[in-house]
């Protein structure tokens, strides 16, 4: 069995990072390439940086960003944000991205997931799914959670799979934030029903809720941000107990 990744997510605003719940009320929560760096050494297995300002500087900071961090991290690192374009691809992965996060530009153009993955190759195509579920069905939204779409978040993970993605991250947004653990029945059919990794992300409290998702959410990674950031959870700590528990990791 391939080794579940740990992945600690850096939300970025204006060059810092930020952590809120459920999108909203945002915190600083220090220097990204700082963190970055901490991590990498304390046994990450990959980073996930999303940009999620609404500045028009953010191209050239998210640039600068990325440069910053390969120069101090050696461990895998996707970039998400305001990708639109082979373009923008292009310029984050010269510049030292190993990935490429998109959510909204997919869901506008879905056949910008074709573009990518043929242009990159699908292993730099990360498609981020934040879904909310309303009346017993998962619901893809947009802006963060704040816009609903007609997209059943099954239906669309599996059209992106298609198109070439590589990975899926899925956040649910109903346990964003709230530290009461991951969507696992609904990770668990995601894994069933696709043929690629599945990035488990929204709701992590404890080192438990990662040895959950992992066995009964058969999750391939799993993504946290303020159990991490704020000292909540050490990693090294939490892949000791996730070995402890029989599920393999990189020590």
């Amino acid at each position: 069995m391939l080794a579940k990744r740990i992945v600690p997510c850096l939300d970025i605003k204006n060059g810092r990072t930020v952590k809120g719940v459920n999108f909203v009320d945002l915190r600083d929560a220090g220097d990204p390439v700082e963190l970055a760096k901490k991590y990498a050494e304390t046994g990450a297995d990959e980073l996930v940086f999303l940009d999620i300002s609404a500045t028009e500087e953010r191209r050239r900071t998210l640039v600068n960003l990325v440069r910053g961090v390969a120069a101090q991290v050696n461990i895998p690192f996707t970039v998400g944000g305001g990708i639109s374009s082979v373009e923008d691809v292009d310029i984050l992965l010269q510049n030292g991205a190993d990935k490429v996060s998109i959510n909204s530009s997919a869901v506008k153009r879905p056949k910008l997931v074709n573009e990518l993955s043929q242009k990159f190759g699908s292993q730099c195509v990360v498609v981020a799914i934040d879904a909310k579920k309303i009346d017993g069905e998962w619901i893809v939204h947009l802006v963060g959670g704040k816009v609903p779409t007609e997209l059943n978040l099954f239906d669309w993970a599996k059209e992106v799979e298609e198109r070439g993605a590589g990975e899926i991250l899925f956040t649910s947004m109903n346990n964003d934030g709230t530290k009461d653990g991951f969507a696992n029945e609904a990770l668990a059919r995601l894994s069933e029903e696709l043929n690629i990794p599945i990035i488990a992300s929204g709701g992590a409290g404890n080192m438990q809720h990662f040895v959950d998702t992992f066995k009964d959410g058969k999750a391939d990674a799993a993504l946290a941000a303020s159990v991490f950031h704020f000292q909540e959870i050490e990693i090294p700590d939490l892949k000791q107990e996730l070995k402890r528990q029989g599920i393999p990791v990189r020590i």
